[in-house]
């Protein structure tokens, strides 16, 4: 039972407010503000209810996120815990819920990572907690639309790294090899790196032994992208189109601000997975807020770019609040977790619901392609391919790298 009075309820939230995950730390804080008002109460039933917000830095560490949800599940009495965050310290969180029997929602990486992260297998149903996002098949396919938009007949180069990430590319199952298979697309392996890198002259030498290869895709980080276009175009070797995953869902110069890693990747033309932007035609449910006016307020507010991870974070205190609403019993933590699972409710990322994902307690998104490309304010994410969601506006053209 919650030691907390029955009026008032508790969303807890564990934040990489600092440390190298901060850049998602960033507009999950500036969502915790705008949408303060809102959440400062719900209803459910006849019965108004105080709400509390309680977030906690989980400093871009393991233990860190764990100790703060030690700390909201027991001094603080959360009903519900948020997270986004890496994967090492999203399973940290997630796994730390489950032993404390609060709910989470999470989000911000592939629901196959999420799984293996955890030590499970897909089927797997958790007590406790729940996640949204996309799979690394939807990545392949995206990528997949993309490349046969620049060349439909050259092998891909394989940039992944030698951890989980990278791990779960090349499985036989899950990573991309299933997908690009049936379309007719090989796969060369570049080798695998330890990040951050100290150079890829492995990975450029047999990009140059596979001498038709114009492809490579990715999941590294901006700086260790960068590092490997620069020593590729120093060996003569000019990739036409590099995708990237994962950090490079992000501006260039919010990721990495060492100096030429911005010029680099803009020199590189890198697309990307897109799974929220400005021209999404998702409305939320709580304050019914549109995808466009979410990236406006935003920009205005903070006078930086808009970043995808934005409607993400919008996306959990939807989910938080909605699940309050709606629960039998929003003091009961079993019966906040049983409203996650049985009730879908549309945000703006679109409808969330955890009873039909791919696995057990996981909601679908889908994805479309993006590149980025020269904008007057510095990078621009232009939607180039829509295949997966073709409500989603495309707002420029794939421009291979010269």
């Amino acid at each position: 039972m919650n030691r907390m009075s029955p009026s008032r309820l508790v969303i807890g939230v564990v934040a990489p407010l600092t440390g190298r995950l901060a850049p998602l730390g960033a507009p999950l804080a500036y969502v915790l503000r705008a949408l303060a008002p809102r959440l400062a109460h719900v209803r459910n039933g006849g019965r108004r209810h105080d709400v509390t917000v309680a977030v906690r830095d989980s400093r871009s560490d393991p233990e860190a996120a764990r100790r703060a949800v030690r700390g909201l599940a027991g001094a603080d009495g959360a009903h519900i815990v948020l997270t986004m965050a890496g994967t090492r310290v999203l399973p940290a969180v997630t796994d730390a819920c489950e032993k404390a029997e609060v709910p989470c929602v999470s989000t911000t990486f592939p629901w196959q990572a999420y799984l293996h992260a955890r030590g499970v297998r897909p089927g797997h149903r958790f007590r406790w907690t729940y996640h949204f996002a996309w799979g690394l098949d939807d990545i392949a396919s995206v990528f997949a639309d993309l490349w046969d938009g620049v060349d439909g007949r050259s092998p891909v180069g394989c940039l992944w790294n030698d951890d989980l990430q990278g791990g779960l590319l090349r499985h036989d199952r899950y990573g991309f090899a299933p997908v690009t298979s049936v379309r007719g697309r090989a796969l060369v392996d570049l080798g695998a790196y330890r990040e951050p890198a100290g150079d890829f002259r492995a990975q450029v030498g047999r990009l140059r032994e596979h001498g038709a290869v114009d492809l490579v895709t990715s999941a590294a980080t901006a700086s260790d992208l960068a590092l490997f276009h620069r020593e590729a175009r120093e060996a003569g070797l000019r990739p036409r189109l590099i995708t990237c995953s994962r950090w490079l869902t992000y501006p260039h110069t919010s990721t990495a601000r060492a100096p030429g890693v911005p010029g680099e990747l803009a020199d590189a033309r890198v697309a990307t997975l897109v799974y929220w932007s400005p021209g999404h035609p998702h409305r939320s449910g709580l304050d019914g807020t549109t995808c466009a006016e979410l990236a406006r307020a935003y920009q205005e507010d903070t006078g930086s770019p808009w970043l995808q991870p934005l409607g993400l974070a919008h996306a959990l205190l939807e989910t938080a609040h909605h699940a309050l609403t709606v629960a039998t019993d929003p003091t009961d933590r079993s019966s906040v977790a049983h409203a996650v699972a049985a009730t879908p409710h549309g945000t703006v990322v679109g409808t969330l619901d955890f009873a039909r994902g791919p696995t057990p307690n996981t909601a679908a998104l889908p994805l479309v392609g993006g590149q980025w490309q020269p904008g007057p304010r510095g990078p621009r994410l232009a939607v180039v391919s829509n295949t997966g969601h073709p409500d989603v506006p495309l707002t420029g053209d794939l421009v291979p790298a010269r």
